[in-house]
């Protein structure tokens, strides 16, 4: 059978990508007909745009008065799609700094022909130059997780009409961590999330710096605590756990150290010994994604120190619920 069909549509969403956006694309029609897909694009002020128009591709571009979201993105991006394609059945997503591998969209097509009980399928995201910088290595151990049925997925994965339907979409007042949230609603209605181990796509981080790493993490943390705003009285608690650690560890252990060090003795400042411990159970945990005992430290020692700014996420957007979008972080970039 032959899976690359009117069957299939693909979205993708970018701001500002650059020439990551031109690869993207370019590969995108290596793969599929260019009038099966919509690029999104939010307000860049680059040449995306143009770009995007010259290649004959689909376009939309987001009202700039309305707050951007990949979310909100993506959904746009569907509803184009459907409108053009009859027959559609698929919808493969995409970030604008992505390239999509050959033969991922037969495969994945392919994997949903023949396990309707899966909403969701997805693949190993590398990142294209995880040597680069530290933080692109991060990424690259990020993205490499067991394949298997899961309960999530990234940016980049392919996804049934009909599921996608019926849970209205992404939802788009949702600033960071959408794909996990719309995979917890997708799972409410017994649908299922796989990972093949397969190569699904490359990606360009492009993370060379501290702050910009400082700036992806407390988007986490904010999409930790939206995500408990919005589901915490559910029988999953969505994101409890993690919203709970980093106060956990950036805060409560901290301020009680500190307090009981001043108030009794000093010698309680052992118990900052606690994020030794904390840092060996990340290390014997995330080993085998990396099979390599430096960048297994790596990892472990900046998804320690991460509990800062996702508490600090976490805050913002405690923040913005009582004070208003005026501080809302910046959507996505």
């Amino acid at each position: 059978m032959t899976y690359l069909k009117a069957s299939i549509g693909v979205v993708v969403i970018g701001r500002n990508e650059g020439e990551r956006l031109k690869r993207c694309l370019r590969t995108l029609l290596c793969h599929i007909d260019g009038r099966r897909i919509v690029y999104v694009d939010s307000g860049s002020e680059d040449e995306s745009v143009a770009y995007a128009r010259s290649l004959g591709i689909h376009l939309v571009q987001l009202d700039k008065r309305i707050p951007f979201s990949a979310g909100r993105a993506r959904n746009e991006g569907f509803k184009l799609l459907e409108s053009k394609i009859n027959s559609l059945e698929y919808i493969q997503f995409i970030d604008g700094d992505c390239q999509l591998s050959q033969g991922w969209l037969s495969s994945a097509a392919k994997f949903l022909d023949e396990n309707e009980q899966y909403a969701v399928v997805a693949g190993r995201r590398k990142e294209e130059y995880p040597n680069n910088s530290v933080f692109n290595l991060l990424c690259d151990i990020e993205w490499n997780i067991p394949a298997g049925e899961t309960e999530t997925c990234g940016g980049d994965f392919m996804i049934r009409k009909s599921a996608f339907q019926q849970i209205k979409g992404f939802n788009p007042s949702v600033i960071a961590g959408e794909e996990p949230e719309m995979c917890y609603r997708l799972r409410q209605f017994n649908w299922k999330i796989f990972r093949l181990d397969k190569l699904m796509a490359k990606h360009d981080a492009n993370i060379c710096c501290f702050s910009q790493w400082w700036r992806r993490t407390v988007r986490t943390g904010h999409a930790y605590a939206q995500g408990v705003s919005l589901h915490f009285l559910e029988k999953e608690s969505f994101c409890l756990k993690q919203s709970l650690s980093c106060w956990i560890w950036a805060f409560f252990v901290p301020t009680f150290t500190v307090i009981v060090s001043i108030v009794f003795n000093v010698y309680f400042l052992c118990l900052a010994l606690l994020y030794f411990f904390l840092f060996m159970k990340i290390y014997i945990k995330s080993y085998n994604r990396t099979n390599n005992y430096r960048s297994t430290m790596v990892y472990s020692f900046f998804t320690v120190i991460a509990k800062w700014p996702q508490l600090f996420g976490q805050m913002l957007f405690i923040k913005r619920k009582m004070y208003g979008s005026r501080y809302a972080i910046i959507e996505y970039s």
